[in-house]
């Protein structure tokens, strides 16, 4: 999937935001930018941020010959923060002599995810600081995968690549069929559970 595609999606989603069913979770009034629900889908709130996943951009990587790679899952998410969070994240930005120029707007990040499917992984393959306009303040490229099976209960990152895979593997006829890309003949005969989203192992809800 085209990072640039996904982008353009995100800023499609900020222009909508005065015609869309929003929410926000509030934390005392704090929380700076609501998010379109029939963009995003609401996972779960912390104490400093609310997290949601792009279920309309999320689509498994288009192979340059125009099939689908259905062992990898692409989702754009966004982390919407409140005040004392955007504070902390200009704070550590001084600490490491990074630039704060815009960062008095800052209202949260984007994160697009890899789920490597076979091998059980997720990767923070772009991080994008967003402002109050979900415009670019600032990227990070730097991300490595991570195994899904030793993500610790208490990471607040746990529900969250749960949940977000858990969507999939429901609704991954629809993710197919919404694709720019096709299936290839190998994978078009693949029964519904031989498919990569119904092989990997989903961490067991937090109850």
């Amino acid at each position: 999937m085209d990072f640039k595609k996904i982008l353009a999606g995100l800023i499609t989603a900020a222009i909508m935001l005065a015609a869309s069913p929003t929410f926000a979770a509030e934390d005392d009034g704090d929380i700076i930018a609501d998010v379109p629900t029939d963009i995003y889908m609401w996972v779960q709130s912390t104490p400093r941020a609310n997290y949601w996943f792009n279920y309309r951009q999320m689509g498994y990587r288009i192979r340059p010959d125009g099939t689908l790679d259905l062992n990898t899952l692409m989702v754009p998410t966004v982390c919407m923060y409140d005040n004392i969070q955007i504070e902390d994240v200009i704070q550590k930005r001084r600490w490491r002599k990074l630039s704060t120029a815009g960062y008095d707007r800052l209202a949260g990040r984007a994160d697009y995810l890899k789920f490597d499917l076979p091998n059980e992984t997720v990767q923070v393959v772009e991080r994008v600081d967003l402002d109050d306009t979900w415009a670019e303040l600032d990227k990070d490229t730097s991300g490595e995968p991570l195994d899904l099976r030793n993500l610790p209960r208490k990471d607040v990152r746990y529900n969250f690549y749960r949940t977000i895979l858990e969507w999939a593997r429901n609704h991954n006829a629809e993710i197919i069929s919404r694709s720019r890309g096709e299936l290839s003949e190998a994978d078009a005969t693949l029964e519904p559970a031989d498919m990569p989203i119904n092989r990997i192992f989903i961490p067991p809800a937090d109850y």
